[in-house]
Parts: C-alpha cells; structure tokens; sequence
C-alpha cells in the first residue's frame, strides 16, 4: 500500500477554510503531481514523513532553547475540520498559513542536516535498511524540502497538507 503526505503551495486567496473544497482542490492537485512537482509548487514524502519529522526533531536538542520550527515542515499547520455534510473518505488536511510557511523556510534554510544525522541517524537508519541508504532518501527529503518551502515563502503563498493511501 501506498501512502503520502502531499504538500501543496498555494495563494490564499485561492482557497477556502473548508474540507470539502481543500479535499476537491487537493484531490485534483494530487491528479496533476508530476506537473505542480516539476513546477515547484508540490512536494510529496511516501510513507517515511514520520522518518522526516523525527530528523527534524533532532533541532530540539540542538537548541533547546528555542521555539519548535521542526515541526512546521511535516506536521505544522492547523487541522481543517470536517464539515457536518463533508465526505467521510476525505483526507486529513492541513493549511499552513504564509508567515509559518517563512517560518518552516527559514529554519529547513539554516539547519544543518548533517548535524541533525548525528543526533538522529542512529534511530532512523534502523528497520532492516541500509543506513547510508536511508540517510540519502532523508538528505533527498530535505533537499526537496527546502527548496520546496524556499518557493513558497518566497512567493508568499500557503502550504496545504493531505494524506493519501
């Protein structure tokens, strides 16, 4: 079984703080992925997202003392709620507004992901996986990432998150 996080960059002025229209408007972003991926307003992770978070937690040891923009780049966002006459089979969604949109940029900008290995690497490369294996699908991740959330925040634009299996 397959399974995503789907992040897609987009205005706000493009969209509704309803299920049913993000669920519709993420439905048909998910259809046109290669497209919106190649033009750097989509990223996906398949199935190792909760992977990347625990990579990213790691910056919660580096700097204790500081707020929690690990979090932003996977779970970060409000949950959008169902609506009473929403579908049930819909997606959990997430909108990460513009301003932690530049947060989740500045900190994917500045982290270094190397220092993040070492604190976190010897718990992610288990599973039966060859570790150096898993550290360049994670690397790869975060590369995407960073790029991905440098765009939007640059454009100014919101993150919608949904999960697909």
């Amino acid at each position: 079984m397959s399974i995503h996080l789907h992040l897609r960059a987009v205005a706000e002025s493009e969209i509704r703080d309803d299920h049913t229209f993000l669920a519709a408007f993420m439905s048909q972003a998910w259809d046109n992925h290669p497209e919106e991926y190649a033009a750097g307003i989509a990223d996906s992770i398949d199935k190792i997202w909760d992977s990347v978070n625990d990579l990213y937690a790691a910056a919660g040891v580096l700097e204790a003392d500081a707020d929690e923009p690990w979090t932003l780049p996977v779970y970060g966002g409000r949950p959008v709620a169902h609506s009473a006459d929403a579908d049930p089979s819909h997606p959990p969604l997430m909108l990460l507004e513009p301003p932690g949109v530049s947060q989740a940029a500045d900190f994917l900008g500045t982290v270094s992901f190397d220092e993040l290995w070492n604190v976190a690497g010897a718990k992610l490369g288990g599973h039966g996986q060859d570790e150096a294996q898993v550290r360049e699908q994670l690397l790869d991740q975060h590369r995407g990432l960073q790029g991905f959330y440098g765009r939007a925040a640059s454009a100014g634009l919101a993150v919608v998150k949904a999960v697909w299996a």
